[in-house]
């Protein structure tokens, strides 16, 4: 599963470095997703410091309040444009792993 990520680090401006277990790499930016008014659960992210909580449960991005990114999704947009902006349309999530 090449998807699963591997690390992750937060970055200024809501911004996110992952690295993948196939060594892909890139960026993922959330800020105009965690300052939307339709963010959802995400729109807690907009508190830089539980933003900056980031970590890697069972291969996903996550964060605090079990609130993570689907990671083969994120795979597949930094393998084809070496980013994934999230907008105002909520990502699809992995409930609880």
């Amino acid at each position: 599963m090449p998807w699963r990520v591997a690390t992750v680090d937060a970055l200024p401006d809501f911004r996110l470095h992952v690295q993948f277990v196939d060594g892909t790499e890139g960026r993922v930016d959330l800020a105009a997703l965690v300052h939307s008014p339709d963010a959802g659960v995400f729109g807690a992210l907009a508190d830089s410091a539980l933003f900056d909580q980031v970590f890697v449960d069972h291969g996903a991005v996550t964060w605090p309040g079990e609130i993570d990114l689907a990671p083969d999704a994120m795979y597949a947009e930094i393998k084809k444009a070496g980013t994934w902006v999230l907008q105002s349309t909520t990502p699809r999530m992995n409930p609880g792993d």
